[in-house]
């Protein structure tokens, strides 16, 4: 897991607010939930809705455009959506939020 800066501690949302970052060259939205930080990609994959125009309700994510919901813990969309958003593992430091990204076998390879 190769972790990057996202956000300095006082840039970090506001509760029950979505604010879109750009971290190792890819958009992200930072989900501040029920106190709880989550990073998920930044586009539904249904439509292609921006969730920074979406909200949480009982602890999914729902698009602004067809109002579909992901799971904030799995990604998983709702029940008959058969889609799913990509929750990347966030951690706060003592100097703001850490997002990981998986590294690609080559890159552990390579070192690249």
């Amino acid at each position: 897991m190769k972790w990057f800066k996202a956000l300095n501690i006082n840039q970090i949302p506001r509760l029950d607010t979505i604010k879109t970052v750009e971290v190792a060259g890819k958009q992200l939205c930072v989900i501040n939930n029920d106190d709880k930080i989550i990073a998920t990609q930044s586009h539904c994959p249904h439509a292609g809705g921006h969730f920074s125009g979406g909200w949480c309700k009982n602890g999914n994510l729902v698009c602004p455009i067809h109002r579909y919901e992901y799971s904030l813990e799995t990604g998983r969309g709702a029940e008959g959506q058969g889609d799913y958003v990509r929750i990347y593992p966030t951690e706060l430091r003592e100097d703001g939020l850490y997002i990981g990204f998986e590294e690609s076998w080559w890159s552990k390879l390579w070192g690249s």
